[in-house]
């Protein structure tokens, strides 16, 4: 684990967000949402997303993160009767997985559940605050036929049609997530196609984004937080995209959090390339925590959504940005009235 500034604590990283900035539903059109730049300097200006490629230079790369949602929640009852709701959280085999699990009484291993009047599951192992599921059939079968889409807290509805489809990449591709990587939502095939013919280049890591994105640092001190795992891959093709990037002079620039902790993590496994250390292709679960003093090893740029006030995902956008930058972009976004969280607007920051 990478060593944490102790003076950090969680008020560091708070703000007062109007309850009417928190977007419940996604623009018209992807492109529709607003981009925040902030510039190397500090400088913000306000634009539309449908923006991004003239703030872009040919032979910059976009790592994209392809992960794709997975409808996780599932509704039923214990074989006693008493009502229960699982989310899961990641498929281990493709009958068993971990979920948390609501119940009023928290099941025993042994424990027979019952989803939709059809599938069963037993409760093998409960893991801290996750139960070990071994079900009678392939899972993602049942998940796409009995489960529900698991939209974040603060949006108040349930799922339906357009979120199946909104709350989704274009380009997702790999099943595994709970939460989508939402700074890739403003991207649509219009916009990709534009990308490429401007001459920017395009690459892809796999995380899988587990429901612990959501949860609030629980401690006064930033260095006692436990961070939270996510399985993650970089491949040998975006190993050696990045790579040419560097050598063609080109700029490195991160869809999503999600893609940071992907990059960043495989470079803790070594390699080096002119000044920074570039990664190399892994697979593996990830508990990166990144926050203010972190040396960034990969990435130049990152196109990111606004976060929630004490959260881990703000506390990596303020090791980029600075945190007396982040704040006052925070400030701008609130008084120019930016829609906050998972299905509102954009922040670049550009790389220097």
């Amino acid at each position: 684990m990478l060593p944490i500034d102790p003076s950090l604590s969680i008020a560091d990283f708070d703000y007062d967000l109007p309850e009417d900035l928190i977007a419940q539903a996604p623009p018209a059109t992807r492109t529709d949402s607003r981009l925040l730049l902030m510039q190397h300097n500090g400088q913000l200006q306000d634009l539309n997303f449908s923006a991004l490629p003239d703030l872009l230079q040919p032979n910059d790369l976009l790592i994209f993160n392809d992960t794709k949602v997975i409808k996780a929640r599932l509704y039923g009852q214990k074989d006693s009767g008493g009502r229960v709701e699982a989310l899961i959280e990641r498929i281990l085999e493709p009958t068993r997985a971990l979920a948390h699990v609501r119940a009023s009484k928290s099941p025993r291993p042994g424990t027979t559940l019952i989803f939709d009047d059809a599938v069963a599951c037993t409760v093998i192992a409960r893991h801290d605050d996750l139960f070990e599921l071994q079900f009678d059939t392939d899972i993602l079968p049942v998940l796409d036929k009995h489960g529900n889409l698991p939209l974040p807290p603060y949006i108040k509805h349930s799922a339906d049609q357009q979120d199946e489809t909104r709350y989704q990449t274009v380009y997702a591709r790999h099943p595994g997530a709970v939460a989508a990587p939402t700074a890739g939502l403003h991207f649509d095939a219009a916009l990709l196609q534009r990308l490429q013919d401007k001459g920017i280049q395009t690459a892809w890591v796999t995380l899988h984004v587990g429901a612990g994105t959501f949860q609030p640092v629980r401690v006064e001190k930033i260095s006692e937080h436990i961070m939270h795992a996510e399985w993650y891959t970089v491949s040998e093709n975006t190993v050696a995209a990045i790579a040419a990037t560097r050598e063609r002079g080109g700029r490195v620039i991160a869809v999503g959090t999600t893609s940071v902790r992907a990059l960043e993590s495989a470079a803790q496994q070594g390699g080096t390339l002119g000044e920074l250390r570039c990664p190399v292709a892994h697979s593996a679960d990830t508990q990166l925590f990144i926050t203010p003093g972190y040396t960034f090893r990969v990435i130049d740029g990152l196109i990111t959504n606004f976060h929630l006030p004490q959260s881990t995902l703000l506390m990596l956008v303020s090791a980029l940005t600075g945190r007396e930058r982040m704040r006052e972009a925070y400030r701008h976004a609130i008084e120019a009235r930016y829609r906050f969280f998972s299905y509102g607007d954009a922040m670049f920051i550009a790389p220097g």
